[in-house]
Parts: structure tokens; C-alpha cells; sequence
């Protein structure tokens, strides 16, 4: 603690103050002076009036000494109290311990004045590293550029609802929505929502197969969202492996048909799963479809990494893991369904692919799909519009049996998609969504902003007046469910925002496109995402 300091003290500081070379030696004539040497200045005072004079001088330092603390009293009662000090000498209240809240607004005011501090001192380096540089001085910091700015800009807004927060923390009573705690961007200036900037390095691999060495692509499993996944994998491990990857495109790439041709018996000379258990993660009907169908004989089924049967869940597996275990001499190789295969997932997950490409994504809607989507959101939506995928069919049971289920009540999923539109501050919400329409029904009323309900927009039937599909139904691609799936997701990843379910394939497709796009905004995520359902129904 700090302490008064005492006469010693100020003692010692005056001896430091006043150096010892400015003290002149006595003189032999001054030795008989008086201390003060008022005697040597003017004649000598009779002894009576020397001491009524001294009795007269004490007395005015008394009066001085009693009258300076009483104004000074005054004035401090006349100028507010404690509270027109300065913080840093304003001394502690008395009745602080005994008044736990005002300790707490005190710590608050305290602590709100070191963020403003904080907060100043980062705005004068942002504004010291945007003033244009000097020629002449190579001092001067370099100019900041225009992401630097927006990530200083919004370390600054952070700071600001800190303190927004600290001084309001002692005025909250009751138990606050844990959603409030650390959602300091929610008055972010628009747009908040601005998008995430693509890396500037991909790590990418070259495909460069070698002559009549193939890898046989099997995706059998679920829908079209969760074949595009297990190409995508087939695909990198055929780039991985130097092998042509027998599936519908073109290059690197053939048809079944085309293979069929340049092979008198076609056949898989080797079958080594990735997933171990169900072996190739195929059943015995996967199984008959290729050899009845496809005409496809093939040898033995064999398992990478056999000892893989037993785990819950596969391990993950990295190069120096894949190359050593499908690397053969086998012309047609084939590794079973990939969809669920955890190979290299930062590789493949990252904005366009682990492949070396010109194009934006690996795999991408047809030029038709785009434009139509394009010309969807011309007519209906404009360029500031929420994409939310809302799955809905299947999902109950689906999501309940998780350790966290993902299937929310409407009530609940309405404002989770409310803190979206805050956040956007968009005029309308795109509807990508298999649920019934007792469902939608509910939901629409209950997506209200600064007393306005935000529509919620699906993409209507056909219909010949309206020419933002004729694309579609000129090349007789209209009504195919494959097609209008695709058109869903090129319609979400073209969005501002995207709110997507959790556990959907359909989902992660459009976050994959969202990527490689340089879509992705810093408000996109997962329905409810962080929460678990406010009611969850008992298993059957």
C-alpha cells in the first residue's frame, strides 16, 4: 500500500533538490549574524516590538493554515463533490465497501476508462499509418492496406461494445441469453456482414494420369449432394495416385462408355476399400448393381487398413498414410464410396479444391443453372438478399439420435434467423427448404425487424409468363429434381448470408461453393448454430 510521506522524506527530497556547490560557505563577518540575518538588513527592533511582531506574523500563517482547507471544502461541495475529480486523484469512497454496487459501477467506470485509453491509442496508430508517406523519410510507417484498415476498424468497434458493456454491466439484473455473451459485431456498421477474402495460396496438386491407369469411381450413397462429395475425393485421390477416373466429364476424365470401348472385358483388376467396415462401403445390392447393370466383374474385395473394422470411427488419414496402400500396378483400380472417407479434409475443404485449376470451383453448376439463377435473383431477390437452407424432411429422427441434436422448434429457429437479419440488415430471405408448409407458415410471421416482417422467398412453379427459367425449359432441363436441387444451391451461394442446417450435405455443397467463390461472408453459418433445441422429444 501506499504511504503518507513524512517530514524525513521531504527532507531528503529538498537535499537532492538543491545541489551542494549552490550553498556558499559563512563568511567570517556573517558568523555573529542572526540565522535569518534579518539583523545585518535593518536596524535592530526593540525586544517588545521584535516580539509582538513575531506573535503577529505567527498568527497570519495560522489564519492562512485554518482558512485555505475551508475554502477549499467549499469549493469541493460547490463543484460536484468526488465526482468532478479526475479519476486519478479522486480519492476512494468510504461507503464503497458497505455499497457492494457502487464498488462494482466504480470498477465498471474504472474499467470502461482503460478500454477508451486502449481504444485511442489503437486509433492513433491506425490514423499515424494512414497518413501518406513521405518521400523524403523512410521513418514513416508503411501505408496500411484496405484489409489491415477494415481488421483495425473492426478491432475498434469490438473495444467500443466492450465498453459499452462494461458500463452497463452493473444495470443488468437477472439472468442474461448466454447468445449476448460475446456478440460484441451486432451493431457493426453496414454492411457487417462483409465477405471473407480468398487465401492467397491454395496448396494444390498437379493430375497428370498415366496411360490405361484408372481409377473406377463408386458413389452410391444417399443423394446427388452426397455424390458430388465422393467425386470430389475420387478425384483427388486419382490426381494423387496418377490415374484417369472413369466417370461422366472430359480430360483426365471419360465416360463409362468411352472406357467400355477401349476395353474388350471390362473389369476392376483391383479392389482395395478405403473404408474398412462395411467393406468399400458397399452392401450386397451395391454390389449386384455394378455386376448386373454395368456388366463389371471383379476379384477380391480387400480392406487398406483391415484393422479400421473395429473403430467407431475411421482415423484420419494424410498422404504418406494413402500413397503407400493404393499405389499398384493394377490397370483399373477401384478404393469403394469415398463420401464418408476422412482423407486430407483441410486439403479438400479449403476454396477450390486440392486440384490445380483455372476454374473457380472443382465441380460447378452447368452455364444454363447459373444463368438461371442469376435471372431468379434479378427478378425476385436483388443483391442484398439471406440464402437459408432449411431442412426439415427426416431430419427429426435424423438429429435426435446425435449427442447434440440439430432439429429445432420454430419459435427457436425464427430468432436465430432474426440475429442473422439484424446482422445483414437485409430486406428479404431466399428459402431453400423441403418442409411442409404447416411449418413455413408458422415460421413467416415470426421473422419480424424494426416492425416489418422479412419475407421469405421460394422459388415459385413454372410458369410460362415468367422468362427467368426458359433457359431450363428450352434445353429440356425444366422440372428434372437433379437440376432444380442444383439451381437451389446456385441461388443460395450467389446470397450475401447463408444460414445452412447442420449435418446436411446439401449444406456443406453450398458452403463449398460459397468458397470457392470468395462468397463466404463473416456472417455465415449454421442454423442455431452454438445452441441445442429448447425442447427435445424422447426416442422410440
Amino acid at each position: 500500500m501506499d504511504r503518507e510521506p513524512s517530514v524525513s522524506d521531504e527532507d531528503d527530497d529538498l537535499e537532492t533538490l538543491v545541489p551542494q556547490n549552490h550553498t556558499k560557505p559563512p563568511s567570517p563577518s556573517s558568523r555573529s549574524r542572526a540565522p535569518f540575518g534579518i539583523s545585518g538588513l535593518r536596524p535592530a527592533l526593540p525586544s517588545s516590538a521584535a516580539s509582538f511582531g513575531r506573535r503577529l506574523w505567527s498568527r497570519r500563517y495560522l489564519l492562512i493554515c485554518i482558512s485555505l482547507p475551508v475554502l477549499f471544502i467549499v469549493l469541493f461541495f460547490c463543484l460536484g463533490g468526488a465526482s468532478s475529480l479526475p479519476a486519478s486523484i479522486r480519492l476512494p469512497s468510504a461507503s464503497s465497501a458497505a455499497d457492494p454496487a457502487a464498488s462494482r459501477m466504480r470498477e465498471a467506470e474504472l474499467h470502461a476508462l482503460y478500454l477508451l485509453r486502449s481504444q485511442r491509442s489503437g486509433l492513433l496508430s491506425l490514423f499515424n499509418r494512414t497518413a501518406a508517406a513521405a518521400p523524403t523519410n523512410t521513418s514513416t510507417p508503411t501505408p496500411v492496406s484496405l484489409s489491415d484498415l477494415q481488421a483495425a476498424l473492426l478491432t475498434q468497434i469490438k473495444i467500443n461494445r466492450e465498453i459499452q458493456e462494461a458500463l452497463l454491466s452493473t444495470h443488468h439484473s437477472g439472468v442474461r441469453n448466454a447468445t449476448e455473451d460475446g456478440a460484441l459485431d451486432l451493431d457493426l456498421p453496414g454492411p457487417g456482414c462483409r465477405r471473407k477474402d480468398l487465401p492467397y495460396n491454395r496448396r494444390t496438386i498437379e493430375w497428370n494420369p498415366k496411360k490405361n491407369r484408372y481409377l473406377f469411381a463408386i458413389c452410391l450413397s444417399g443423394q446427388m449432394s452426397n455424390h458430388l462429395i465422393c467425386l470430389e475425393k475420387h478425384m483427388f485421390f486419382a490426381a494423387l495416385l496418377g490415374r484417369t477416373l472413369v466417370v461422366p466429364s472430359q480430360k483426365v476424365v471419360i465416360t463409362y462408355e468411352e472406357f467400355a470401348e477401349t476395353r474388350k472385358k471390362v473389369s476392376i483388376d483391383q479392389f482395395i476399400c478405403y473404408i474398412a467396415s462395411p467393406p468399400c462401403y458397399m452392401d450386397e445390392d451395391h454390389i449386384k448393381k455394378l455386376k448386373d447393370k454395368l456388366g463389371i466383374s471383379m476379384g477380391k474385395i480387400e480392406a487398406a487398413w483391415p484393422e479400421d473394422a473395429k473403430l467407431k470411427e475411421p482415423k484420419k488419414r494424410y498422404v504418406p498414410d494413402i500413397t503407400p496402400k493404393f499405389t499398384t500396378d493394377a490397370e483399373v483400380l477401384a478404393i469403394g464410396e469415398m463420401f464418408s472417407a476422412d482423407a486430407e479434409e483441410e486439403w479438400l475443404m479449403q476454396p477450390g479444391g486440392p486440384l490445380a485449376h483455372k476454374c473457380k470451383t472443382l465441380i460447378q453448376p452447368s452455364r444454363l443453372i447459373m444463368l438461371t439463377a442469376q435471372r431468379f435473383v434479378q427478378t425476385f431477390l436483388g443483391g442484398n438478399y439471406i440464402a437459408l437452407h432449411f431442412r426439415r424432411h427426416g431430419f427429426l429422427k435424423f438429429c435426435n439420435v446425435k449427442k447434440e441434436s440439430c432439429f429445432f422448434p420454430i419459435p427457436q429457429a425464427a430468432e436465430c434467423v432474426l440475429r442473422i437479419v439484424e446482422k445483414a440488415n437485409a430486406p428479404l430471405i431466399y428459402l431453400s427448404t423441403d418442409a411442409a408448409e404447416s411449418e413455413t407458415n408458422l415460421l413467416q410471421p415470426l421473422i419480424v425487424f424494426n416492425d416489418r416482417q422479412v419475407p421469405l422467398v421460394k422459388r415459385p412453379e413454372h410458369h410460362s409468363s415468367e422468362k427467368w427459367d426458359a433457359l431450363l425449359y428450352r434445353d429440356h432441363m425444366g422440372g428434372d429434381n437433379q437440376v432444380e436441387a442444383m439451381l437451389d444451391k446456385t441461388i443460395c451461394a450467389l446470397s450475401n448470408v447463408f444460414i445452412g442446417t447442420s449435418g446436411s450435405t446439401f449444406t456443406e455443397d453450398i458452403f463449398r461453393l460459397r468458397r470457392g467463390w470468395g462468397s463466404m461472408s463473416y456472417c455465415d453459418e449454421y442454423l442455431c448454430q452454438g445452441e441445442l433445441p429448447n425442447y427435445i422429444a424422447e426416442q422410440d
